[in-house]
């Protein structure tokens, strides 16, 4: 899903705005940050369990696949006041980064390796057997 953060102009600069328990679906327990990726690479390629995300391209742009077994959309994240959700059981990929990109990535949960799935036969697989995919 794609969200419009709250976006204020003022002579000083400009500001975008997300209130955790307000703006975001989910209560972050941990943030991370990818930067200087070089334009061919791929990250993400992996689905949670469990964990809820919302990626936001600070600086510069990137592209992100999403994927629920059903459905697929691509979105450019090209400035500051876009961002993602990314819930749990959607396939994710994020490339095409510009030489500047910085994608923030808030987490629900703190970093557990057995939350992820890296293959997407074994997604495919769990989420056509789910029954409970709706639209990306």
């Amino acid at each position: 899903m794609r969200y419009n953060l709250r976006y204020i102009h003022d002579a000083r600069g400009n500001l975008a705005v997300g209130e955790f328990g307000r703006d975001l679906p989910f209560q972050p327990k941990r943030f991370f940050m990818t930067f200087e990726i070089p334009d061919s690479t791929t990250r993400g390629e992996h689905a949670h369990r469990q964990c809820h995300q919302f990626l936001v391209c600070v600086r510069g742009f990137c592209r992100v696949l999403v994927d629920d077994g059903e459905n697929r959309a691509e979105f450019v994240l090209n400035r500051p006041t876009l961002g993602i959700y990314v819930p749990p059981m959607v396939w994710a990929a994020e490339y095409g980064h510009s030489h500047d990109s910085t994608l923030l990535v808030f987490a629900s949960d703190y970093y557990d390796q057995d939350d992820y799935i890296r293959d997407y036969g074994e997604f495919s697989r769990l989420v056509g057997q789910s029954g409970v995919l709706g639209p990306v």
